[in-house]
């Protein structure tokens, strides 16, 4: 199973649908563009709110079970995803990797290709 990190790449703010449509809050979403979250085994990473996360899990667990791909070749890398929080007043978009370096850089003479005499490694799953 692959880790897999999650940047928050940007934060809109939407004032004109908060002051037609939203109550007064005193608390709002704390994430900040650049931070970085690492999933490990697919679940949710420490401060990472959970209406983000309701929003990107499947695609967090698919490409931590090695999945991709997700609408067939919507993003430039298949093992990625770009996912954005359902707050609609300030969503924030998230860029979801799987970390697949670390697989390769643990295995003695495995090369970053994932090559090994001759052989070309294809997504590692588990069952």
């Amino acid at each position: 199973m692959y880790d897999v990190r999650i940047t928050a790449v940007r934060k809109v703010c939407h004032r004109d649908l908060m002051e037609i449509y939203e109550n007064p809050i005193e608390h709002t979403c704390d994430i900040e563009e650049g931070q970085v979250f690492i999933s490990v085994g697919g679940r949710r990473p420490e401060g990472l709110c959970e209406s983000a996360w309701g929003s990107m899990e499947s695609f967090v667990k698919e490409l931590a079970n090695g999945g991709g791909n997700f609408f067939d070749g919507w993003m430039k890398d298949p093992r990625s995803a770009m996912i954005s929080c359902n707050d609609g007043f300030r969503p924030v978009s998230f860029y979801l990797e799987a970390i697949t370096e670390r697989f390769f850089q643990k295995r003695k003479g495995f090369g970053a290709a994932g090559r090994a005499g001759g052989l070309m490694l294809r997504s590692r799953r588990t069952p």
